[in-house]
């Protein structure tokens, strides 16, 4: 009886314990269950709540917000990034700020072009119809965006180039950007860097600023509604640098280089976006404020000034009908004319440039003064045929005439070829001789470091080789050499009047004529060898206006030769030189001038 009461205990202990247990887990159940329901009606309340006040799901805004983000080509990345952002908006009141600045940032992501591109035309023949209609000459960047379009069309995806068209003013680098846009029919968007100096303009604020904004690049990306317009970057020599505000010229190398652009991150949208296939095209007129690593990024094409026929040209096809639509002449019977005498006469004599700003300029002041003589009925129909003659009366007296050359009467008059920022111009270096002590040389003109070199060498090289030009090596002493180039208060620098100063020095001490009609221009070293020199085309053209025949220049530059227009050259004979000697025996004749000076020299000079 004992051992079965004990077992029985056992069998009882074991299940009160169970009991105890099942007990103990059915009230932690019933606790869960509790705080559950109570989360559960909680929500349900701050849902009803949330209703009641217009904070529930279906505001129109986010409504709206939510049906165009459907339609948006994502990136999965951004995807995902977007969702978790338009959460955070449920649990926010529209009443709070934070409210509206969420909403304003999840539309700026929505606004943008996600994968969104315009179809290109790449029919070449068209292209370049478009072009060659709106801009006259610029060859070489009509030739690479052709290059440009003709591998986009083989390929069918290329990242696009980054070029920089430097020049003058007024030569229609901004507007090239809209024709290319409009050959390769691409939206088309520019933005004017001069004087910018906030990073922020380029790479936008963060979010957590107030009034915080996309930079441009974004901007202009949501305002052209394509992910591969073409972009227009005006004046970016003009960027400040170094700024209290970050450097602007240094966001923009993310911007500008081809392997990083692809990803392109905006401190205000905080996501990537892709900039590989817009096409960037930066305008500048002076690549020496360009920081190296920005230059270094771009493709840089020269689009040099215009020259006379090319202005003219411009003048008829563009300028002339835009001008009499502007002053409303186009509308009168019979409609105002130029002939091409006038208007070379308006180029050469009313304008100084290397672009044509000031020729539009010039020609809407002739059109204004007809149509004001229109409108009082004092013009005969002949008067409104404008010639060389009537210029004067509708533009006043030419302010600029150009150099004409001069003879070779005089010795030590020779006339050298110079590059301007307006195109080119002849000048002449006179030499002149007075007794003296000797040693002693003048410049005068208002000459730069470099031509003042030039000078001291071309007269070192003279006294070095005095027995070729048969002259009294001993004359240098007794006689001081004067140097002058006219136009003292333009200043003039730069080693290309080298030969020029040394056949002025040599024909002053031998007192012969230069050869008519001839002008020349290359830099010169010590032991007289002739180096090449820039602004060819424009030197040409400046020697030609002057009735310059012969051109005496480096043999090196006759590659600059071939690449000019045959046109441009009819006319003129040229001559390539390697050394100073060569120019001698070709510029200096040996006709003496009218009653040239005698070199005396004292007996006991002489050691006699």
């Amino acid at each position: 009886m004992k051992e079965r009461l004990f077992d029985m205990m056992k069998l009882l202990n074991r299940e009160i314990k169970l009991q105890a247990l099942k007990t103990d887990i059915r009230n932690k159940t019933r606790e869960d269950i509790d705080e559950q329901q109570k989360n559960y009606f909680l929500q349900q309340q701050i849902k009803n709540l949330q209703a009641e006040i217009g904070n529930g799901e279906q505001t129109p805004e986010k409504k709206e917000l939510m049906e165009r983000a459907a339609k948006v080509k994502w990136p999965n990345e951004v995807k995902e990034f977007f969702a978790k952002e338009a959460e955070k908006l449920n649990n926010l009141n529209p009443q709070s700020p934070d409210y509206n600045v969420q909403l304003t940032y999840l539309q700026t992501m929505v606004g943008l072009p996600w994968g969104e591109y315009t179809t290109d035309n790449l029919d070449l023949k068209r292209a370049q119809r478009i072009l060659d209609h709106d801009h006259y000459g610029m060859e070489k960047v009509k030739e690479r965006i052709l290059e440009y379009m003709a591998v986009l069309a083989l390929r069918g995806d290329l990242k696009s180039p980054i070029l920089c068209l430097y020049g003058p003013p007024g030569v229609g680098k901004t507007s090239l950007g809209k024709s290319i846009a409009e050959a390769m029919k691409r939206k088309y968007v520019r933005i004017s860097l001069g004087g910018l100096h906030d990073e922020a303009e380029i790479r936008g604020h963060r979010r957590t600023y107030i009034g915080a904004m996309p930079g441009r690049i974004i901007k202009s990306i949501q305002k052209a509604g394509s992910s591969n317009p073409v972009f227009i970057l005006d004046e970016i020599d003009k960027v400040t640098q170094a700024t209290v505000n970050g450097d602007p010229a240094s966001a923009l190398l993310e911007v500008l280089d081809p392997e990083q652009n692809t990803a392109f991150h905006d401190n205000y949208l905080d996501v990537d976006y892709d900039l590989s296939k817009v096409l960037f095209i930066a305008t500048a007129n002076n690549l020496a404020t360009i920081p190296r690593p920005l230059l270094d990024r771009m493709e840089i094409i020269e689009v040099s000034g215009y020259i006379t026929e090319e202005k003219t040209e411009i003048a008829k096809r563009h300028l002339i009908p835009r001008e009499l639509e502007n002053t409303g002449l186009n509308t009168v019977k019979p409609k105002p004319t130029f002939n091409k005498a006038a208007i070379v006469k308006v180029i050469e004599q009313y304008t100084r440039e290397s672009g044509v700003r000031q020729l539009e300029k010039q020609i809407n002041k002739a059109l204004r003064k007809l149509a004001f003589k229109q409108q009082l009925d004092q013009i005969a129909p002949v008067d409104m045929k404008i010639t060389p003659s009537s210029l004067e009366d509708l533009l006043g007296k030419p302010p600029f005439y150009r150099d004409i050359y001069q003879g070779n009467d005089y010795a030590g008059v020779v006339t050298g070829l110079a590059w301007t920022s307006v195109g080119g111009e002849i000048l002449f270096i006179e030499t002149s001789l007075s007794k003296g002590k000797g040693s002693k040389l003048t410049l005068t003109g208002n000459l730069g470091d470099v031509m003042k070199e030039s000078a001291v060498l071309a007269l070192e090289y003279v006294k070095a080789h005095a027995d070729r030009l048969g002259i009294d090596y001993r004359i240098f002493d007794h006689w001081n050499i004067h140097i002058h180039v006219p136009e003292g208060a333009t200043p003039k620098d730069g080693p290309s009047a080298g030969i020029t100063i040394a056949t002025s020095i040599a024909s002053a001490l031998t007192q012969r004529k230069v050869r008519k009609n001839t002008a020349m221009t290359g830099e010169i070293t010590l032991r007289g060898k002739v180096l090449p020199v820039g602004g060819i085309k424009e030197k040409i053209l400046a020697a030609k206006r002057a009735g310059i025949t012969d051109i005496v220049m480096c043999q090196e530059n006759e590659k600059d030769i071939l690449e000019i227009p045959e046109m441009y050259l009819q006319g003129v004979t040229f001559h390539y030189v390697e050394n100073v000697q060569e120019v001698w025996d070709f510029a200096l004749t040996e006709e003496k001038v009218k009653n040239p000076l005698k070199f005396e020299i004292d007996d006991e000079d002489k050691g006699e």
